[in-house]
């Protein structure tokens, strides 16, 4: 399993709109997605234009290939882009350890 950690700031004012985009986004686009399995999304407390997506893929290809070269892509970007102060920092992370 591969994780998926987009670093998300939007413009200021922006955060009712966005909360309801992305959640919408991620429901009925991105968990449609060949091999999601997971997806947590965060907002910032102290800096309330940041969010943290947490997206976990079956593999790294279907993030990078399967769903970042389909049109379900650019569906979601349609969504959730205009949003966006600047492109989302993204990168992609194995699990090295867990403790509950």
């Amino acid at each position: 399993m591969i994780l998926e950690l987009a670093d998300i700031r939007i413009h200021p004012g922006q955060q009712a709109a966005f909360d309801e985009a992305i959640e919408r986004g991620v429901r009925t686009i991105i968990a449609k997605a060949t091999g999601f399995k997971g997806c947590h999304i965060h907002k910032g407390i102290e800096s309330p234009e940041r969010y943290l997506l947490q997206i976990s893929w079956e593999t790294l290809e279907n993030h990078t290939i399967d769903f970042r070269e389909s049109a379900a892509f650019a569906e979601w970007r349609a969504l959730v882009g205009p949003f966006f102060a600047s492109p989302p920092t993204v990168e992609h992370f194995n699990l090295l350890a867990a403790v509950a």
